[in-house]
């Protein structure tokens, strides 16, 4: 019986040791390790160049760029909107979490497919010509 005892006793003592540790190595939030942002944060957008990549303001310094899959050739006019239908979390981690549509004032819209979404540096958002500033 004290031989049962002591291997509960120990295989408590394990699981109790194993979950602390996975409780401290686990992130803390959805920014942990990468650079999300809560997609009400979203202040503006352009769309540089050929089209093919939108720039994203977030908050009041953050420049996220989106990559789109090519052809897609988004141009911003005053009468288009860029649309995020948000499923589930609104934190946006990744280029999978944007479902993004671009609509017109008539109700046209036209789906357009993330590839990637990175944060740019400071220097990065230097570079960016101020007319393709979000």
């Amino acid at each position: 019986m004290t031989k049962l005892r002591l291997s509960a006793a120990l295989a408590i003592t394990t699981l109790v040791a194993a979950a602390a540790t996975a409780a401290t190595a686990a992130p803390q939030g959805p920014t942990a390790g990468r650079a999300c942002f809560a997609s009400n944060n979203w202040r503006g957008w352009s769309a540089p160049g050929d089209g093919d990549a939108l720039y994203l303001r977030v908050n009041i310094r953050d420049i996220y760029r989106v990559e789109l899959t090519p052809g897609s050739h988004v141009r911003k006019h005053a009468d288009y909107f860029l649309v995020n239908r948000i499923r589930g979390s609104n934190w946006i981690c990744g280029h999978l979490d944007l479902d993004l549509t671009i609509s017109d004032s008539l109700g046209i819209r036209q789906p357009l497919i993330a590839r990637s979404l990175r944060k740019l540096t400071p220097e990065e958002v230097a570079a960016i010509p101020r007319k393709d500033l979000p």
